[in-house]
């Protein structure tokens, strides 16, 4: 499998009329590390993958089917069925940024910092980016309602960040979703005890997500975080003072 999938990058490669000097100059690597993309098992990192894609006039499950291979764990599979239909969706996260929000590179670190191997990791963000085209890419998305703890906009390397924040403007400016920073000056807030997600359609009951560190679960018991919710949201920032506040991002600079 792996030599096929080489070959298809060779193929697509002399089409493109692309050596691996000329594919490397293009992308910003070194030569070598170009030429090392058409050896069996050599894959390029996630945040050069698109590149080379886009270089070659193919799309990156041509060139690597087996990277983009959605993998979601089986206790995921009732929320992601549950998100791409619902009319909206209020996320709160303490400590990281939601998954539908993030870039492919942010979401290539945060599960590389845990037990999945560099494999597995590969399939999870193909997963994570797929969930978000199936929310944001239908005719009517649904209404999205961020909040997050200022926390989670300072953790991470720089250069992971800046563009990962670029990418939250750009998202928070869409009509249909709302993001909102809690900021630190807030103080302890009942959301410290864990991220979660409400689902709410008119013609269906709410459904929340909670997650935790073995897995998640979906619950229809709901009242309480609606609470929570409340609280948080009283005190996040309003929608464009969050968007200033992700252009200024002082702690980068």
């Amino acid at each position: 499998m792996e030599a096929d999938v080489n070959e298809a990058l060779r193929i697509a490669m002399a089409e493109a009329g692309e050596t691996a000097e000329s594919l490397a100059g293009r992308i910003g690597v070194d030569p070598k590390t170009a030429a090392h993309w058409v050896n069996p098992g050599r894959v390029p990192q996630t945040r050069h993958r698109a590149q080379v894609a886009a270089a070659v006039r193919r799309e990156i499950g041509e060139l690597w089917p087996d990277v983009v291979r959605r993998r979601e764990p089986v206790w995921f599979l009732p929320w992601a069925e549950v998100e791409s239909r619902t009319d909206t969706l209020r996320s709160f996260e303490p400590s990281v940024l939601p998954g539908l929000l993030q870039t492919a590179e942010y979401a290539h670190a945060v599960l590389s910092s845990g037990p999945l191997g560099a494999d597995e990791v590969e399939g999870y963000v193909a997963a994570r980016l797929a969930r978000q085209a199936a929310v944001f890419d239908r005719p009517r998305p649904p209404l999205t309602i961020f909040v997050v703890d200022e926390a989670a906009l300072r953790r991470g390397d720089p250069e992971i960040m800046q563009p990962q924040l670029d990418h939250l403007v750009t998202m928070a400016q869409r009509p249909r979703v709302l993001l909102h920073v809690l900021p630190l000056r807030a103080g302890f807030h009942p959301g410290q005890a864990g991220p979660f997600v409400i689902a709410s359609s008119d013609d269906a009951e709410d459904v929340a997500y909670l997650d935790d560190q073995a897995a998640g679960r979906t619950t229809k018991d709901v009242a309480a975080l609606w609470q929570v919710w409340d609280t948080l949201r009283s005190v996040a920032l309003p929608r464009d003072q969050t968007i200033h506040l992700l252009k200024a991002r002082p702690w980068l600079t």
